[in-house]
């Protein structure tokens, strides 16, 4: 399996196929935003902008163009990933061909590229894609280089190791052992901020002696690494890390529950409020009903007990 994980981890940032619409918060979508936040307060950096059905520059590019360009993950399990028939399929896929529904009237008009988790803001703001649906956490650093719709996913990160491994979660029992993450990823920033005596950075990291075995391109990457006995753990979101323990039963996940709370929301380029706006107000429709179902059919067996999507929050600019 560990060779197969590896041939997909390295297919990035080229075009895909042409891609139907479709562990979270406590359900209550239907219920009233929370309460109106400014564009400059980071302590609630999942408000967005507010729903609207308008056509603006950006959406009008789309329609020009005829097709909506999307970043996804092509090695997440359950979220985005490739079957054996190659068909491109997952939660985030759902959620993506929705989007393109609602902008263009066919699911199927979307053009889907895999974009490695260090490079979805660069593939934003250089135009490689329109937005990027890929499992992506917003938080107070990225709203300063991408916008974010309203969060569409509640998760946290987790620790995912060996069965038998001596490691029980986020803490102290990392110290010595040799942990991967994604470059970019909040999970390398948390390791960051403190490793727990955790080895996770590589030697001369994004230099010219980089191996990238602690600190990879794509969080797959990271499977592998541990599958092959390169590293002892992995500290990933824990809705990912529970799609890679249902691929490989001798792993699982580290701890009784998330040591941080984090929400996936879909990303465009700065300015493109328009978008935004359209993608909250595919979000606010997809609540009411699609979601559950997408739910039920990609994520419940791996994350069961969730009631429902996170409830939107909203800024007055």
């Amino acid at each position: 399996m560990a060779a197969a994980c590896a041939l997909t981890a390295v297919l990035t940032l080229v075009p895909l196929s042409h891609g139907g619409p479709p562990a979270g918060a406590q359900a209550g979508a239907a219920a009233a935003a929370a309460q109106p936040a400014k564009a400059d307060d980071c302590e609630s950096p999942e408000s967005s902008l507010r729903p609207s059905s308008e056509d603006g520059p950006a959406i009008e590019e789309i329609k020009q163009r005829g097709m909506l360009i999307v970043g996804v993950d092509q090695n997440s399990y359950r979220w985005g990933y490739r079957r054996a028939d190659g068909k491109l399929e997952g939660f985030d896929i759902d959620l993506a061909r929705a989007i393109a529904q609602d902008i263009l009237g066919d699911p199927e008009k979307v053009i889907f590229r895999a974009v490695p988790t260090n490079q979805r803001i660069a593939a934003l703001n250089n135009g490689t894609v329109d937005l990027v649906v890929r499992t992506m956490t917003i938080n107070c650093a990225r709203i300063k280089q991408v916008a974010f719709s309203t969060a569409y996913f509640q998760t946290g990160q987790q620790v995912l190791a060996p069965r038998q491994s001596t490691i029980t979660g986020f803490d102290t029992s990392l110290a010595g052992k040799k942990v991967c993450s994604a470059e970019g990823s909040t999970a390398y920033e948390a390791l960051a901020k403190d490793p727990h005596g955790a080895e996770f950075k590589d030697k001369d990291d994004e230099g010219p002696g980089d191996k990238d075995r602690l600190t990879v391109s794509n969080q797959l990457d990271c499977l592998v690494r541990l599958q092959l006995g390169e590293v002892d753990a992995v500290v990933t979101d824990a809705a990912l890390a529970a799609g890679q323990a249902a691929q490989d039963p001798s792993v699982e996940l580290k701890g009784a529950r998330p040591f941080t709370t984090e929400y996936y929301g879909v990303a465009a380029k700065l300015g493109r409020d328009d978008l935004v706006r359209r993608v909250n107000k595919v979000l606010d429709e997809y609540r009411a009903g699609p979601w559950m179902q997408a739910y039920a059919k990609w994520l419940k067996k791996d994350l069961p007990g969730i009631s429902g999507p996170p409830v939107p929050k909203y800024r007055d600019n």
